[in-house]
């Protein structure tokens, strides 16, 4: 009987630990951008030999210059903790729906995709 009770037990833990560790991924639609820019790429736009500049092209050579990517987010600039993820190269300067884990201000980034279009 004890051995039952044991063995219940753990299932019913691992049951939870698994539906706490789904729960801590999220989805939020935001945009790709950089540390040097934030929300908005106006200011640096005449730092990039002067010439206009679309926001992907701005976070690429802000990443390229030294920056890191970040994800903006209801005004909010958020560090993401996995830099080197090559969805964010690709999605650069992109409204995307972005999922991952958030510790404070920082996200460890699992997915990166376009939202669907709206017909």
């Amino acid at each position: 009987m004890k051995s039952a009770l044991k063995r219940l037990c753990c299932v019913g833990l691992l049951v939870a630990l698994g539906a706490f560790a789904q729960a801590a991924q999220k989805t939020w639609t935001g945009k790709i951008s950089d540390s040097m820019c934030g929300a908005s790429h106006a200011k640096m736009m005449g730092e990039h030999t002067g010439a206009k500049m679309t926001d992907r092209e701005c976070t690429l050579a802000c990443v390229k210059g030294g920056g890191k990517y970040v994800f903006i987010s209801g005004g909010k600039v958020y560090n993401i903790e996995n830099p080197d993820l090559a969805l964010l190269q690709e999605h650069a300067g992109h409204t995307v729906q972005l999922t991952g884990d958030m510790k404070g201000d920082t996200i460890m980034v699992s997915k990166i995709v376009m939202p669907e279009k709206k017909s």
